[in-house]
């Protein structure tokens, strides 16, 4: 009943019901059960971002000025108020955080960039890497 939710978080209950061979009333107990539990987070309309003029795809790694509980809160406050970071995570290695950006152009990037991540009193510096082309895309965990 999950893969077939992440694979279309629309589908009728009759759907989730036939393809998980179980009846209708249980497939909605197990979907209320499956929210309240927080297995599933939310349902989402996955956009193509090529479609909304997001064409350009960034992995920038971030190294933060300092590591205080301060500044790790601060830097996590801000990253969270750009809608252009689809993700941010902590990472191991020579960087503190990855980041996946979704800008219209090399010059929106550039200018959110400078503008904006760049003026973060938390940020020491930023390392960009473009991606060329999308080999793989899902949202769907692996179950």
């Amino acid at each position: 009943m999950l893969d077939a939710l992440q694979a279309d978080a629309g589908a009728s209950l009759a759907d989730l019901a036939a393809a998980a061979g179980v009846a209708t009333s249980t497939a909605w107990r197990k979907v209320q059960e499956f929210e309240k539990l927080g297995l599933i987070k939310g349902r989402v309309a996955l956009l193509d971002p090529a479609k909304a003029d997001l064409r350009l795809c960034v992995f920038a790694t971030v190294r933060l000025s300092d590591h205080t509980d301060a500044a790790i809160t601060g830097f996590a406050r801000i990253i969270r108020s750009y809608p252009q970071i689809m993700e941010a995570h902590a990472i191991s290695g020579t960087a503190d955080y990855i980041l996946k950006i979704r800008c219209r152009d090399v010059e929106d990037y550039e200018g959110f960039m400078t503008h904006q991540l760049l003026r973060s009193p938390f940020v020491k510096s930023v390392v960009s890497s473009f991606s060329l082309k999308e080999l793989k895309y899902t949202t769907a965990l692996p179950l």
